[in-house]
C-alpha cells in the first residue's frame, strides 16, 4: 500500500503542528486491532505525507525524506484501567482543569481553552483519586455516517488527558511534555451525542520520560477505548 494522508490545520495540538493522538489515530485507522504509533517529528499541517507499508506490516508517514510517524500492530497490548469515574465526578473535576489560555497548547482542538470549537476534554483531578477526568459528548461532525466517532478522533481524545495525569501531583506551572508514543485500541463504538467520561492516570516516570494511561468510558463505566502514552520532556 502506498497512499497519502494530510492533517487538516484545524486538527492541531501545538499551535503549528498536528495533535499527536489524532495523527497516531489516522495511521491506526489503516491497521487492524491495537496499534503502537511513534511520533518521530512534529507533524506538519495541511501537508501531504506519503504513507508506505513496510514488509513487516508497519506503516511509515514521511514528509519528503523525513520520517514523521510510524505505526505497527500491537496484538498483545493490554492496559489495566482504573475504576470508572462517574459523570458527576468528571463534571466536578473540570473545575480544577489546568489547561492554559496561552502557550503552545492553548488552541489544541481537543483541550484548548482559547478555542471555541475545541472538543472540550478538560480533564482535571478527581477528588480523592490519582486520576483526571472530563465528561465528553462527541459532536456530530466527529462521527461517520452511522454515528460512530471516527477512530482518529477517539485517539486524539485519549492523548490530552495523559499529560495532565502524569503531572497531577506537580504544583505550579507544569513542564512541557510532548507525546512520543501512543499504543491503544478502540474496542467498542463511541457514539456521537452520547455522554462519555474520559480519564487519565499516571503510570511511571523515568527521567524525562513519563508514562500514563487513558480511557474513554460510557456513562455507565464501560471501557470503550484505552491507550498508554509515552511523553517526553524536551531538554532545556
Amino acid at each position: 500500500m502506498d497512499t497519502a494522508i494530510e492533517i487538516e490545520g484545524r486538527f492541531n495540538g501545538p499551535l503549528d503542528s498536528g495533535n499527536g493522538g489524532y495523527c497516531s489515530g489516522v495511521l491506526a485507522g489503516l491497521l487492524d486491532g491495537p496499534v503502537e504509533a511513534s511520533l518521530r517529528s512534529a507533524v506538519p499541517l495541511d501537508t501531504p505525507l506519503a504513507v508506505s507499508r513496510e514488509g513487516d506490516g508497519s506503516l511509515r508517514a514521511l514528509d519528503g525524506d523525513a520520517l514523521i510517524v510510524e505505526a505497527h500492530p500491537a496484538p498483545g497490548f493490554e492496559i489495566d484501567v482504573p475504576e470508572p469515574v462517574s459523570v458527576e465526578d468528571a463534571r466536578a473535576a473540570t473545575a480544577a482543569y489546568r489547561g492554559l489560555t496561552s502557550g503552545p497548547f492553548c488552541r489544541c482542538f481537543v483541550c484548548g481553552r482559547s478555542r471555541d470549537d475545541a472538543l472540550g476534554v478538560f480533564a482535571g483531578p478527581v477528588d480523592g483519586r490519582s486520576v483526571v477526568a472530563s465528561p465528553w459528548i462527541p459532536p456530530s461532525w466527529a462521527a461517520d455516517a452511522d454515528g460512530n466517532v471516527r477512530p482518529e478522533i477517539v485517539w486524539a481524545v485519549l492523548d490530552c488527558p495523559t499529560y495532565f495525569a502524569t503531572y497531577i501531583d506537580v504544583e505550579g506551572d507544569l513542564p512541557l511534555g510532548v507525546l512520543a508514543r501512543q499504543t491503544g485500541y478502540v474496542d467498542r463504538s463511541v457514539r456521537a451525542g452520547d455522554e462519555h467520561v474520559v480519564i487519565g492516570w499516571g503510570i511511571g516516570v523515568e527521567g524525562r520520560k513519563r508514562h500514563a494511561g487513558s480511557a474513554v468510558l460510557s456513562a455507565d463505566g464501560e471501557v470503550l477505548a484505552a491507550a498508554r502514552a509515552l511523553l517526553i520532556e524536551p531538554r532545556s
